[in-house]
């Protein structure tokens, strides 16, 4: 059931912003008179799942889910129409047009990208307002256990208050600088130190198995017992929170191991909190340490909150705060994805290595449904798909708009067979990423 749920917002999400990005070049196209010969969702190698014709255009959908495209026609792109391309240009087709009609045809899908990211963020704020935790309510510190930052000097009970000397007032804002950070500052019980990230910092921790980073520290909240455990007839129920083992406070999870591990072998009274009430029971300690208890990882922030773990910060916006507070998001999304991608075309930084496909997209989308996930995820899709294709490539938007710019300065139109072989060239260019970050994927499941 978990595996529909993701897929289901997976396909949702991908078929919204595949058919409004062709629909960002068909509308301007249509517009200028031009001819749209199909207009597709997933492409039709060979044949289609569906098709229809209607006036000029077919549309349909492909069986193969790497896109969409619509077929413009006098217009060298992935159809590689050479034959329409031989005859004489006619005043419907894309090449008779003047360069800034195709200009505009060109940077519609991108537009539209944009425009619906900005738009999603906008009424995400409206409706759902922004829920954070302020990063000064977190008294003890972050639990950490990724060994690379250990390496660099990092260790659970650090307060990080700066990334790139920039001060983090919120956990989400803290998370999102991370990935790009190039000095930590951290408070380790009043002092400040400051870490520097190597340059493949982010190469590393897409690599490693552990990928946590800062985690919020969190007590020990009983999910339920193991069946080969030694406590399985104990009454203890979901939502049961350990805060104590005879008579010494255990606040957070990660202070039980090593309290535990001296406790080998023995009965101990626990105290726990249920519905917020305290109660104690007697449970053993096996020979490794262990209470043979699974944790409990669904609690809402709002119970941690209360238990005054750290404060939560929620804010709601009238429908005109939220047009400010949406393109405020989206200026620091795009800024920060670019970021990212100006690291991993950089070999130096590693971050190649984590770049994924489309199992790394499904993987994003959560096993419940809900939508103020599913539009927060769609809108950074958006972005990502707008940003990559306005890279320089041939057979990308961007590639189009390159040579329509070189045209539009120069007074010169790159001949056809030019315009062919750059075509091939940036469709090979696309192939070898597709494989590579697909590729990344399956070398990550298998090996991980």
């Amino acid at each position: 059931m978990e595996f529909l749920i993701k897929i289901s917002q997976f396909l949702l999400s991908l078929s919204l912003l595949i058919v409004l990005h062709e629909l960002g070049h068909f509308i301007p196209a249509k517009l200028f008179k031009t001819r749209v010969e199909k207009f597709y969702l997933f492409f039709d190698v060979k044949f289609s799942l569906f098709k229809k014709k209607i006036g000029e255009t077919v549309y349909g959908i492909g069986w193969l889910p790497l896109g969409g495209y619509v077929k413009i026609a006098g217009m060298i792109d992935e159809s590689m129409d050479t034959e329409q391309m031989a005859k004489e240009p006619q005043p419907w087709e894309f090449r008779s047009k003047p360069a800034w009609q195709r200009l505009i045809i060109m940077l519609g899908g991108v537009t539209v990208n944009f425009i619906l990211a900005a738009l999603i963020y906008m009424f995400m704020a409206f409706a759902y307002g922004e829920t954070d935790i302020a990063t000064s309510s977190i008294k003890d510190g972050y639990w950490v256990t990724n060994p690379l930052l250990i390496d660099l000097g990092a260790q659970t009970g650090d307060k990080v208050v700066a990334i790139n000397n920039e001060p983090v007032v919120s956990y989400s804002d803290m998370r999102s600088k991370l990935i790009v950070a190039k000095t930590i500052t951290l408070d380790r019980n009043g002092t400040e130190k400051t870490i520097t990230t190597p340059e493949d910092f982010l190469g590393q921790l897409s690599t490693g198995e552990d990928k946590s980073l800062f985690e919020l520290r969190i007590p020990f909240v009983v999910a339920q017992v193991s069946d080969s455990s030694m406590n399985k007839g104990v009454d203890l129920k979901q939502g049961d929170i350990i805060t104590g083992i005879n008579h010494t406070e255990l606040k957070y999870f990660d202070e039980f191991e090593p309290f535990l591990s001296q406790l080998k072998g023995q009965k101990v009274e626990v105290e726990l909190l249920r519905d917020f009430k305290p109660v104690t029971r007697e449970l053993t300690v096996d020979d490794k340490g262990k209470l043979g208890i699974y944790p409990y990882a669904g609690v809402g922030a709002e119970t941690y909150e209360k238990l005054g773990y750290y404060k939560v910060v929620t804010k709601d916006y009238s429908f005109a705060e939220s047009i400010g507070v949406g393109a405020g998001k989206f200026k620091q999304q795009i800024v920060a994805y670019w970021g990212q991608l100006q690291m991993i075309f950089n070999p130096n930084t590693g971050a190649y290595k984590g770049v994924g496909g489309f199992k790394a997209i499904f993987d994003i989308f959560p096993n419940t449904w809900s939508w103020e996930a599913f539009w927060g995820i769609t809108a950074f899709l958006s972005i990502m798909l707008g940003v990559l294709n306005l890279l320089p490539i041939p057979a990308l938007d961007g590639g189009h708009v390159m040579f329509l710019l070189y045209e539009m300065v120069t007074g010169r139109k790159p001949g056809d067979k030019f315009m062919e072989y750059a075509q091939m060239v940036g469709f090979f260019i696309l192939i070898a990423l597709v494989l590579f970050a697909n590729g990344n994927d399956i070398f990550k499941a298998i090996f991980k």
